[in-house]
């Protein structure tokens, strides 16, 4: 089999690709436009495997995607290309627009006319994997303001309600992809997942940006009280439930992936910090680093993923728990902080975002 996979060399979309080439004997066709977040050392242990192929193209480019299409001739397409910070779609909402939604109908459209010329039983086995977020559901209740609020969870069925720039362009991305279905009979399959966390993740989201800030002796900004909830999904978990998804998933099918770790975000914080006070003891405690800093705008209070369609008809299940997972990452930092150091190219130095004006 062999896999395209948009967006190869940014934060999920390499695990899936380590994934593939070192789990499989699937080929790997990576294609990437190699933005700030995107970044091919993450793919240093693969990249010289004869199974593997990069290519750097904007998902934009129709013209490139559909000379990359005719060369490599995909028998499945995974789609994660996308720009997917919040903060940044607070500060500049047009590059949202314009990968996440441009890009995905422009990637629709050349996969559309790849799809219907090929031979009836590579057409019939053909998928195209959406990959998106649970950020399209908007938030759930909260325990602080709701009874029995962990009993609300996102299923496969929860309606769309968006609440950045970000989540509006995935959600918008999310209903093209169905649309080629329901129009044009693309197989397509949808997949909806929760905050994902682990190695070579790009030093803006919070788990690596707390881990490198206590590490220089700097503040560790938690938005408001820090009582955001999120459900934490280990990266090579999802890696292997996107792999199980575009390989045995039922088309037209959407799944949701989490990792059933809801935690705070002052949670989160204080466990690397402890972790990283056993690991490299200081002094002073890693914690007196915390400030909290105003809330950002239109922030979700609390997202967590019913997962139980995923594992019940696929058979997939997470295997970090959050507590290995989190331990795991932090170490892998501590051994890689030259890795750290050159993702960093100038434009973004753990600065707060999303601040708007």
């Amino acid at each position: 089999m062999k896999l395209l996979v948009t967006g190869g060399a940014g934060f999920i979309g390499s695990a899936v690709i380590r994934h593939i080439i070192t789990h499989t004997q699937d080929e790997v066709v990576n294609l990437d436009k190699l933005t700030y977040a995107g970044n091919l050392e993450s793919l240093a242990e693969v990249s010289g495997n004869e199974r593997y192929v990069f290519e750097q193209v904007d998902i934009c480019n129709r013209a490139e995607l559909d000379r990359v299409l005719a060369q490599h001739q995909p028998d499945a397409i995974m789609h994660l290309a996308a720009e997917s910070h919040v903060d940044r779609s607070i500060d500049g909402p047009a590059d949202f627009i314009e990968t996440n939604i441009v890009g995905t109908y422009t990637l629709l459209e050349a996969t559309r006319q790849y799809w219907q010329a090929l031979d009836a039983e590579k057409k019939a086995n053909f998928r195209f994997h959406h990959i998106s977020t649970d950020e399209v559901y908007g938030d759930l209740p909260h325990p602080s303001e709701t009874p029995n609020a962990e009993e609300h969870l996102f299923t496969e069925q929860t309606a769309y309600a968006p609440s950045s720039p970000y989540s509006a362009s995935k959600a918008s991305s999310d209903h093209l992809v169905r649309a080629w279905q329901r129009t044009y009979g693309l197989p397509v399959l949808v997949t909806n997942c929760s905050n994902n966390y682990g190695p070579y993740h790009f030093p803006e989201k919070l788990i690596p940006l707390m881990i490198l800030n206590a590490l220089e002796g700097k503040s560790l900004p938690v938005y408001g009280k820090g009582d955001q909830i999120r459900d934490w999904l280990f990266v090579e978990d999802h890696a292997r439930a996107l792999y199980k998804v575009v390989t045995e998933g039922k088309p037209g099918e959407t799944y949701n992936i989490g990792g059933h770790n809801e935690k705070k975000n002052i949670e989160v914080v204080h466990t690397i910090c402890d972790i990283l006070q056993e690991l490299r003891p200081q002094e002073r405690s890693y914690r007196d680093l915390i400030t909290n800093v105003k809330d950002r705008p239109g922030h979700d209070m609390r997202y967590a993923i019913d997962a139980s369609k995923i594992q019940k008809e696929l058979g997939w299940a997470p295997e970090e728990t959050f507590e290995t997972g989190i331990r795991k990452t932090v170490q892998w930092y501590l051994d890689n902080l030259d890795w750290c150091q050159r993702v960093q190219d100038g434009s973004y130095q753990r600065e707060r975002l999303g601040v708007a004006s």
